[in-house]
């Protein structure tokens, strides 16, 4: 049935031309005529999602804008060392992470949706060497009369001394080892992190005037009652060095069966040289991933003399003979893991090149019990198979077997160890924290690092910041302020213009009748040297995701890759050389350029060439800077938005109006 006329839709009727519409207008005038908005550009600061993914809070974009040669740096400075003062305003140890850090930056990397995302730790690994090769190092700041007790020298001690002394607070580094380093130096194996890389980085802090006391346990030692009468602040970064056994039968019992942290511990000292018989690990992280590709790289002995055996070189008993060495041979490793492989917490490359060693790793398997031998030893682990079709781990019916074994390793997580700090721990063997990293209720001791939650290096390097600031604000009395919403370290306009010599007049507010000779009810920012004009700074609240930019303006460029010497299962025995092998600076300056510069200016030039109306354009040389390379004549603008379209950045926006 027709639908009445009353009835229709009075859309359904709408006509574009009225009688009597017969003029025809200039096709491109007729464009922006129906394009036209009230809105303008305004030049609008985020953060890309790499920093927003980086638990450091490394400004990336940044160091691979000075790296790529679009940020300039100051006078007397080249790009190798203002690259390095950018990266290690968040993280001192580049090269260190260059190397190991799992790279959640390059998960978040906004060039994923291109074709590959930018190789940040590469160029990262090289801005730290360079460094090095320079011989640059790090001051500290004017003496503020505070003093600071950091217990452990660990990533996130040393990267909170760093800090501190950057503020010009004393410290001092209270650990137990005979080495500083904490799980850089005993957890992770020296063909990945190169101990003349991880020695230079860590003298540098203690070079800006950090005084260090090894060997001494605090708590024993010396007692928590003489820090807080001789500091004024007292920081735990103890982190989680106590390794977790399996919570199965006679895992505790069988002398054979140790925790991942304790073997990569022995290794590191470098007490472990060898293994025995079949060893398997238990994990599916990074951790368990070192412990299987180190015992590969040791190779075993079969008829090993019982003072010899792992267990009892892990626990400090014994030495091994040489003689005994040298008839080691290849070692059968497994790995299993809870989750399926695809699914296992390590690095995808770290499972690949360890099965490429040699490692054989099985996934959806969870141990059942230690099945005990003779002498107090495992001689077999129980395991059962897992499936996740229903979205949660549920075993299998009567899928249990049997691994022979001669070492267990349990690489499942970790706790601290409280000896003389028991009033501290909490009931997962770990230490409460606020959001500032401050104990609660304990006024003057804060906390961070992996004694709060384990996580990656960069996550307590990161956590190291903002406790610095947390004490900060403790020492000058001033209430903890809110934490921003993406709390990283974030580029500064207003920094980068006075670095340059750009720093806007002082503000001089109302007075009795004139402003900056302007009338009272006349004044305004248009023409005033106070004010940084057009331009929103929302990095502190704002990631930028990758449908905001313009991906047309970026044509395919395969990503530069450092290459690794992953030896093969034939050629693991005895291969502790370093496996990473880094960027040329000619291939690193290239593969900086493949970074998109998500949320700022890049300086393309796309929105000047595309611009109709001329309205765009450049600043004049002279008062250009990284953030202020183009400007708006607003009396020319139409709003066509032509120049936001054309942003592969999302630096431009139509804000200005709303």
């Amino acid at each position: 049935m027709a639908t009445p006329a009353d009835e229709v839709k009075k859309e359904h009727t709408f006509r574009k031309y009225k009688d009597g519409d017969d003029t025809v207008t200039d096709w491109s005038a007729e464009i922006f005529d129906g394009d036209r908005t009230h809105k303008c550009p305004t030049y609008v600061h985020q953060t890309p999602p790499c920093q927003g993914s980086c638990p450091s809070g490394e400004d990336i974009r940044g160091w691979l804008n000075i790296v790529r040669g679009i940020e300039k740096p100051s006078e007397g400075m080249n790009w190798q060392e203002y690259a390095f003062r950018r990266s290690t305003d968040a993280n001192p140890f580049p090269s260190v992470m260059g190397r190991v850090c799992p790279a959640p930056c390059e998960d978040g990397c906004n060039r994923n949706q291109v074709e590959d995302f930018v190789g940040i730790n590469a160029v990262e690994q090289f801005i730290g060497d360079s460094a090095l090769e320079a011989g640059l190092t790090f001051e500290a700041g004017p003496d503020t009369g505070k003093k600071v007790a950091i217990i452990g020298g660990g990533p996130c001690g040393l990267a909170a001394a760093y800090q501190l002394r950057r503020k010009g607070h004393a410290c001092t580094v209270f650990d137990d080892h005979e080495e500083l380093g904490g799980m850089m130096m005993y957890g992770i194996p020296g063909y990945r992190t190169p101990r003349d890389v991880l020695h230079g980085e860590m003298n540098r802090i203690v070079n800006m005037g950090v005084e260090v006391r090894m060997k001494t346990r605090v708590g024993t030692d010396i007692s928590l009652d003489e820090l807080e009468k001789n500091y004024d602040a007292v920081l735990f970064a103890i982190g989680a060095q106590s390794g977790r056994g399996l919570p199965i039968d006679n895992f505790e019992s069988a002398s054979n069966c140790i925790s991942g942290v304790a073997f990569l511990g022995a290794f590191n000292e470098g007490r472990l040289k060898t293994v025995s018989g079949k060893v398997v690990v238990v994990g599916g992280g990074d951790t368990s991933i070192d412990v299987a590709s180190v015992a590969r790289r040791l190779g075993k002995i079969d008829n090993i003399n019982d003072k010899d055996r792992p267990e009892n070189i892990v626990m400090g008993y014994a030495a091994h003979d040489v003689v005994d060495i040298a008839k080691r041979e290849g070692a059968e490793v497994m790995l299993i893991s809870r989750q399926p492989i695809e699914d296992m917490n390590a690095a995808q490359h770290e499972i690949d090149d360890a099965t490429r060693e040699g490692v054989e790793i099985q996934g959806a398997l969870s141990p059942v019990r230690v099945i005990m031998g003779e002498n107090g030893r495992a001689k077999a682990l129980i395991v059962e198979k897992l499936t996740y079709e229903n979205g949660k781990a549920e075993s299998i019916p009567d899928s249990e077997f049997e691994i022979e074994l001669d070492l267990l390793v349990s690489a499942i997580g970790q706790s601290g160890n409280f000896t003389g700090m028991e009033e501290f721990a909490n009931e997962r063997g770990l230490i409460d924290a606020d959001k500032h990293f401050q104990v609660p209720n304990k006024p003057g001791f804060f906390v961070a690092g992996d004694i709060v939650q384990p996580h990656l290096l960069t996550t307590v390097i990161g956590q190291a910041s903002v406790v610095a600031e947390t004490i900060e604000h403790y020492f000058n009395n001033e209430d903890q302020r809110k934490r921003p919403k993406v709390d990283v370290h974030h580029f500064s306009l207003l920094n980068k213009l006075r670095e340059t010599k750009h720093e806007p007049e002082k503000f001089i507010p109302e007075g009795d009748a004139k402003v900056r000779g302007i009338d009272r009810g006349q004044r305004g920012t248009e023409d005033a040297d106070f004010a940084i004009h057009n331009y929103e700074d929302r990095s502190a609240h704002q990631i930028v995701s990758s449908d905001k930019l313009f991906l047309g303006h970026f044509a395919y460029d395969e990503r530069h890759k450092r290459t690794e010497d992953v030896p093969s299962s034939e050629e693991v025995l005895g291969h502790f050389e370093e496996r990473m092998k880094g960027l040329s600076e000619e291939d690193t300056i290239e593969e900086a350029k493949r970074c998109m510069s998500c949320g700022m200016c890049f300086e393309c030039d796309n929105c000047v060439i595309y611009c109709p109306q001329d309205a765009v354009f450049k600043v004049n040389k002279d008062d250009s800077t990284m953030g202020r390379y183009v400007d708006t004549d607003y009396d020319k603008c139409i709003g066509c938005h032509i120049c936001a379209d054309v942003c592969p950045t999302a630096y431009i926006q139509m804000g200005l109006g709303e």
